[in-house]
């Protein structure tokens, strides 16, 4: 097992204040796997919402990879995704997020925007780690 996936938006709140980042900051202190999706992701968030220029941008989404292993985007990845996202209702984007920890053999996908406690394909449990704050 490659540890924890991390969905963007655990990655995103080490960028706010308050608990949600303490609780991202512990999560990811851990290591875990996240997807080239999700470093596109966070980069498209860090220049428009965070005003973050290029190289303070990369010095972060570096930070990051350092902390995490990535997973590449393949054809593969993107068959299982449409499967997925058929089979159980996730929008695109989840679909691929999902099918990247699938196909990773991680066995938690932390993500505040998907169900939480939601079983996939009875190999990957989906967890919020803010719930509760």
């Amino acid at each position: 097992m490659r540890g924890d996936f991390f969905d963007t938006n655990v990655i995103l709140y080490l960028l706010d204040d308050g608990p949600k980042a303490d609780r991202a900051e512990t999560c990811l202190a851990a290591g875990g796997t996240i997807s080239v999706q999700v470093l596109n992701e966070t980069l498209v968030n860090c220049r428009r919402k965070a005003g973050m220029g290029w190289q303070e941008a990369a010095e972060f989404l570096a930070g990051i990879r350092s902390l995490c292993e990535v997973v590449d985007l393949t054809p593969d990845l993107h068959e299982t995704g449409l499967a997925l996202g058929a089979r159980y209702g996730f929008s695109v984007y989840d679909a691929m997020i999902v099918a990247a920890a699938l196909t990773s053999g991680c066995e938690r996908l932390f993500s505040e925007d998907m169900q939480h406690g939601m079983r996939v394909e009875d190999r990957l449990r989906i967890l919020d780690p803010f719930r509760g704050l």
